[in-house]
């Protein structure tokens, strides 16, 4: 059986479906599972879980918990990140709301996503290097944000075979299927581009274009409304999108400038709760801790997430295709080589093997192109330690120059650099 390490176990909604996935899955039913987090009432209460979960599924696998990476780490065959480090809402998304810049996630692009991505890249290369020492083999499944950035550098700056893995493609595909009324599984897609700006390049119900069924769709006033920043876009640019209305609509310049815009496209302002993560984290380990004290046997339902598609694939030999983060090694001919790309990937016992895509539509490509220019500057900035590649990252990204000017975004990038204190101290 295999040994499979969770890093960052303390994120307990994905935990708590990733190790149902595990469970439930036979071939890795009864591996060895480590999990890792730095804090231990996280980590005690995701322990107490795992173990419960193993007695009442009736598995053999064994539970090891440890704030000790490298413990984690040895001997493992797969490793999963889901890390948050630093994560300040009232600086990621407080300080540009002050300014008029008004995000939607702010974890993946604009000032919020590169500031995460100078706090957590750094975090998720010294994993790579404690991987290096301790399972050098082993198949890093990497689900922490900002994605593209984080997958950028660790194929630029180590040797760890890794491949990053999000769930918008699967849940966008089961949404199409209900807009046009079809059952989840007729229908297929085939879709590429960048995290969270993957397009839907083919959809199929039952081996035909479902295209015509999805722009019926659009012209459906109640259906459209359900998702109207993804079929503005389609109206427009000819294709459906992977990433959600709320949050497409920070990936792009058009949708959250003006108010009256924002109304139009249900996209209201973000709640001046900016604590709200807490919030809703404390919420989430309530629910655990009731359930693990709980006399209801806890059982494994599975989930849409990749991860133990691929590991089942690599264990049995039973092929899958996921769609995975890989670098752009001759995948996507249009957008620059060695850049971040989501593509279909196929899954053996032999390992991932992304396939190629070709050119995607030139509009398609340009849309990515002006997030991944963004993308690759805060990669220069991590991996060369460089503030000014930073600042320039932030000048670059397409809502944010669409909504402030070069002095503003200087003034709000200098102001939320000083708020991180200490935790950039190795930027100069």
């Amino acid at each position: 059986m295999p040994k499979i390490a969770l890093v960052g176990a303390g994120s307990v909604v994905f935990a708590r479906r990733f190790l149902q996935d595990v469970v439930g899955t036979p071939s890795l039913a009864d591996s060895d599972i480590a999990l890792m987090d730095v804090s231990e009432d996280r980590l005690d209460l995701i322990g107490s879980y795992t173990r419960r979960l193993v007695s009442d599924m009736g598995t053999s696998a064994t539970v090891d918990t440890t704030t000790d990476r490298l413990r984690a780490l040895e001997g493992a065959d797969y490793v999963i990140t889901t890390i948050r480090v630093g994560d300040d809402l009232a600086i990621d998304q407080g300080i540009p709301l002050e300014y008029g810049l008004d995000q939607s996630v702010a974890d993946t692009i604009g000032p919020g996503g590169v500031f995460k991505a100078l706090r957590t890249v750094p975090s998720l290369l010294d994993i790579c290097e404690d991987m290096e020492r301790a399972c050098p083999d082993a198949l890093l499944l990497q689900y922490t944000n900002p994605m593209a950035m984080a997958c950028w550098a660790i194929a630029e700056a180590t040797d760890i075979q890794a491949v990053g893995l999000c769930h918008s493609v699967q849940n966008t595909t089961a949404q199409l299927a209900g807009y046009i009324g079809a059952p989840r599984e007729s229908v297929s897609a085939w879709v590429a581009g960048i995290n969270h700006m993957a397009w839907f390049l083919r959809f199929e119900r039952d081996g035909e274009d479902a295209y015509p069924d999805l722009w019926d769709a659009l012209e459906n006033d109640e259906t459209f409304a359900l998702d109207p920043v993804r079929f503005e876009v389609m109206r427009h640019f000819g294709f459906f999108v992977s990433e959600s209305t709320r949050h497409m609509s920070e990936y792009v310049p058009y949708f959250r400038t003006k108010a009256e815009r924002m109304e139009r496209f249900g996209l209201n302002a973000i709640s001046t709760d900016l604590s709200r993560l807490e919030t809703r984290n404390d919420a989430y380990f309530a629910a655990m801790r009731d359930e693990v004290a709980g006399e209801t046997p806890l059982s494994a339902e599975p989930s849409d997430e990749y991860a133990s598609i691929i590991m089942n694939s690599i264990e049995t030999g039973e092929p899958s295709v996921i769609n995975g983060n890989v670098p752009n090694f001759g995948l996507i001919s249009s957008l620059a080589e060695g850049a971040c790309v989501e593509v279909p990937c196929l899954v053996d016992d032999l390992g991932l093997h992304p396939m190629a895509v070709g050119e995607l539509p030139p509009q398609l490509a340009a849309l990515c192109r002006s997030n991944m220019a963004v993308q690759e500057l805060a990669v220069r900035a991590v991996l060369d330690g460089s503030r000014d590649a930073a600042r320039h990252a932030v000048m670059l990204d397409p809502l944010t120059s669409a909504t402030l000017s070069l002095d503003e975004i200087d003034s709000m990038f200098d102001e939320m650099w000083a708020a991180h204190g200490d935790q950039l101290g190795i930027y100069s």
